[in-house]
C-alpha cells in the first residue's frame, strides 16, 4: 500500500519514530541529504499483520504508521469472526426440538458443538452463511468454526470420518469445504484449535482459511524448542495449504498486568510462522494494557513488518526514545527477568497462569525487590518530567501487581500482609503504598481490566481491601490444623493448611485457593481447645469459563468431640449461576453464632456438572475455597 511506503520512507530516511499514539520522535537535522540514485525496497513476508492492542484499534493513523491492521478481524463479517457454531445454530432455537443437531458424547446430545455429519445442520449453516454474506456485501471472510470447548461430536458417523482420515479435524474440514464450494468468491475461515489442531488427510479447499492456534504452548521457550507438537502441526498444515492464518498468544490472559517474560520468543516464533507459509498473523496480546504495553505493541508490529530486525536493538531504540533517562533501568529489567526465566528449566510459562506460580522462581522475593529498586531509580531519573514519570509508573505497574500478590501470599518478611503494633493489627504500610500507587496509576492511564474474564481494576482493589479487613480480624483459626472429609485436587498442593495459613486468595484459582472437583468441600478446623466463637467466615471463587462455580450453599457445623455435629447456619449462594453470571467473582459466606466449640466443620455443596447451556456442559465443576476465619 502506498501509505505504508510513505511511512517507511519517513522512518527509514528521515529518522522519524512512532512510539505510541501520542509520542513521536522527530530528530533535529539542519540538512537532509538523499542520494541521487536512492533505491529502497522491502516486501514484508506477512501480508496481513495484526497486533491485538487498543493502541492500534483506537488509533487508525498510528496503526498505519506501524503498518498493522486497525481491527482484530479485518475483512471478516462482524457477526461471524470466531467460535461461530453457536451463532449459526443457537441452542435456544434448536436444542429442545432437535438435539440430534448437536454433539453426541457419553450417551447423550449436548449443545457444546455441532454434529457435522448431519445434513440438516449443513443446510442450516450454509443458508445462514449466505444470509450473512448478503447482509454484509463488502466483507469477504466468514468464520465457520467450533465453539470454545473440546466436547466435539463422537456419534458413529462423525467418528467414522475421524477414524478414516486421521482425527477430529477431518469432519471439520470436510464440513467447511462443503460450505466453501457454495461461496467460491469468498473465504471461509475455520480453526485448527485444540482438538482440530492436528491436520488430517482431508485437504482444505483453496478458499478455506486455516486459523492455526498455539494456545497450549509454553511461553518460556520458542515454539520450535518447546512446543514440538504444535510445530509438527504447523509443518503439516503448511504441506496441505498456503492459506494459513496464525493465531498466536503473547500475554497472560488471567493476569494482563503480571510480568510475563516471553520476550526472547517473540521474534523466533514470528520467523517460524513465516517459514511455514503464514501470510496472515494475528498476535493476540491483551488489547487492554499489560506489562510494558507500549513497548510490546511496538515490538510486535515492527517484527511482523520485518522479522529479521534485531530484537534487542528494537528494545533499546524504543526505550531510549520513550523512557529517556529511565531507559537503562527498563532495559535491565527486561534483560534480567528474561535471563531468570531462561534458567528455570522446569517452569511452564502459561497463558492462564498466575504470578504466584513464580514466587520461588523469577518472581521470588529478592528478585521482586531488585526490580522495585530498578523502578525506584528509573522514577528518580525522570522526576523532572511529569510525562516521563507517568510513563515509568505505567511500566512499573506489573511489578507493583506482583508485589501486591506477594504481600497477599503473606510468607515473606519483606512483603507482609499485616503488621502488629501494640497488639493492634493493621495492613502493612508498604502494601498500602503499593496498592494506592497501583490504583492511582491505573486510574490516570485508563487501565481498567485485570484479565480476559472482565475482572476490573476497581474490583481487584475492592476485594483486596475487603481481604485486608478479614486479615486484621482476630482469627483464632490461623495456623490451626485442618482435616479433610473430601479430597482436594491439584491446586495449592492439595494442602488443607491453605485454609488457615493467613494467606488470602485473589481472582485466580492458582493463588491461595483450595480446589475440589466433582465433589463437595467438607473440612474440619481443630481449634485445639474449646473456644468462644462469634462468627465464621470463608470465601469462594467463581471463574465460570473454567467451570469454577460458587457453591449453591455453605453449611457451618460445630462439635466438641468430632462425632456429634450441630448445624449453626446454612448460607445459600446469593448469586445463582446463569448465562449472565459474572465470569470472575468472589463471594464471602459468613454466619454469626455466639457459642463455644472446639471443632468447626465447613460443608460447601458442589454445583454438579456444568449445565447444558455452558460450553463445558456435562463436565464436572469445581469449588475453590479460601481462608476460614473464626472470631
Amino acid at each position: 500500500m502506498l501509505k505504508f511506503a510513505i511511512y517507511e520512507f519517513i522512518e527509514q530516511v528521515l529518522g522519524v519514530s512512532w512510539l505510541s499514539p501520542n509520542v513521536t520522535h522527530i530528530p533535529k537535522k539542519e540538512n537532509l541529504f538523499i542520494e541521487k540514485n536512492f533505491n529502497y525496497k522491502h516486501k514484508p513476508p506477512v501480508d496481513i499483520r495484526t497486533v491485538h492492542s487498543r493502541l492500534f484499534y483506537e488509533n487508525d493513523v498510528f496503526a498505519d504508521k506501524l503498518k498493522v491492521t486497525t481491527s482484530a478481524f479485518p475483512f471478516y463479517i462482524p457477526e461471524a469472526r470466531v467460535h461461530t457454531f453457536h451463532r449459526f445454530m443457537p441452542e435456544e432455537e434448536f436444542y429442545e426440538s432437535n438435539p440430534e443437531y448437536y454433539a453426541y458424547n457419553n450417551g447423550k446430545r449436548l449443545p457444546t458443538q455441532l454434529c457435522l455429519t448431519n445434513d440438516n445442520v449443513f443446510d442450516i449453516v450454509n443458508e445462514r452463511v449466505g444470509n450473512l454474506f448478503a447482509k454484509y456485501p463488502n466483507y469477504n471472510v466468514i468464520s465457520v468454526s467450533q465453539d470454545d470447548n473440546t466436547n466435539y461430536c463422537r456419534c458413529d458417523n462423525c467418528e467414522a470420518i475421524h477414524e478414516e482420515f486421521g482425527g477430529p479435524a477431518a469432519s471439520m474440514i470436510n464440513f467447511v469445504n462443503r460450505i466453501a464450494r457454495n461461496f467460491k468468491d469468498k473465504t471461509i475461515s475455520t480453526l485448527a484449535y485444540q482438538y482440530t489442531r492436528k491436520p488430517t488427510k482431508v485437504i482444505p479447499d483453496e478458499n478455506v482459511l486455516i486459523t492455526l492456534c498455539s494456545i497450549e504452548c509454553d511461553r518460556r521457550l520458542t515454539i520450535e524448542d518447546g512446543c514440538k507438537e504444535f510445530n509438527s502441526d504447523l509443518i503439516g498444515w503448511s504441506k496441505l495449504t498456503e492459506n494459513i492464518r496464525i493465531w498466536d498468544y503473547t500475554t497472560q490472559f488471567t493476569n494482563f498486568l503480571a510480568p510475563f517474560p516471553n520476550w526472547n520468543t517473540l521474534k523466533e516464533n514470528i520467523n517460524l510462522f513465516v517459514d511455514n507459509n503464514a501470510k496472515w498473523i494475528f498476535e493476540q496480546h491483551s488489547n487492554h494494557p499489560s506489562e510494558l504495553f507500549e513497548l510490546r505493541s511496538y515490538l510486535k508490529a515492527k517484527l511482523l513488518w520485518n522479522p529479521k530486525l534485531n530484537l534487542n536493538d528494537l528494545i533499546k531504540k524504543f526505550s531510549d526514545l520513550y523512557y529517556k533517562e529511565a531507559s537503562n533501568y527498563i532495559q535491565e529489567y527486561v534483560e534480567d527477568i528474561s535471563n531468570e526465566i531462561s534458567n528455570e528449566k522446569d517452569f511452564f510459562l502459561f497463558l492462564y497462569g498466575d504470578p504466584s506460580q513464580a514466587f520461588d522462581s523469577f518472581l521470588r522475593p529478592e528478585k521482586i525487590s531488585f526490580y522495585n529498586e530498578l523502578f525506584d531509580k528509573a522514577l528518580e531519573s525522570v522526576k523532572y518530567s511529569n510525562d516521563l514519570t507517568n510513563r515509568v509508573l505505567k511500566a512499573r505497574i506489573s511489578i507493583d501487581y506482583a508485589s501486591l500478590e506477594l504481600h497477599r501470599k503473606n510468607n515473606s518478611s519483606e512483603y507482609k500482609l499485616i503488621e502488629t503494633n501494640n497488639n493492634v493489627k493493621s495492613p502493612d504500610n508498604e502494601l498500602i503504598t503499593r496498592l494506592e500507587r497501583f490504583e492511582r496509576t491505573a486510574k490516570e492511564n485508563n487501565i481498567t481490566l485485570m484479565n480476559e474474564m472482565g475482572y476490573t481494576v476497581s474490583e481487584y482493589v475492592y476485594y483486596f481491601d475487603k481481604a485486608l479487613d478479614l486479615a486484621v480480624k482476630n482469627n483464632i483459626a490461623k495456623y490451626k490444623p485442618v482435616s479433610l472429609l473430601t479430597q482436594p485436587t491439584k491446586y495449592a498442593n492439595e494442602d488443607p493448611k491453605v485454609l488457615t495459613d493467613g494467606a488470602l486468595g485473589g481472582s485466580s484459582f492458582y493463588s491461595n485457593w483450595l480446589g475440589f472437583v466433582d465433589d463437595d468441600m467438607d473440612v474440619i478446623v481443630d481449634l485445639e481447645e474449646e473456644r468462644f466463637i462469634n462468627s465464621i467466615t470463608t470465601s469462594f471463587l467463581q471463574v465460570t469459563n473454567h467451570v469454577v462455580f460458587f457453591p449453591p450453599s455453605v453449611e457451618f457445623l460445630i462439635s466438641n468431640d468430632k462425632k456429634k455435629w450441630k448445624s449453626i447456619g446454612k448460607i445459600d449462594n446469593q448469586s445463582k449461576l446463569n448465562k449472565k453470571s459474572k465470569v470472575n467473582d468472589i463471594q464471602v459466606f459468613e454466619t454469626n453464632i455466639n457459642t463455644s466449640a472446639r471443632y468447626i466443620r465447613v460443608l460447601a455443596q458442589n454445583y454438579g456438572d456444568a449445565p447444558y447451556w455452558h460450553h463445558a456442559a456435562g463436565q464436572p465443576s469445581w469449588i475453590f475455597s479460601d481462608e476460614i476465619i473464626i472470631e
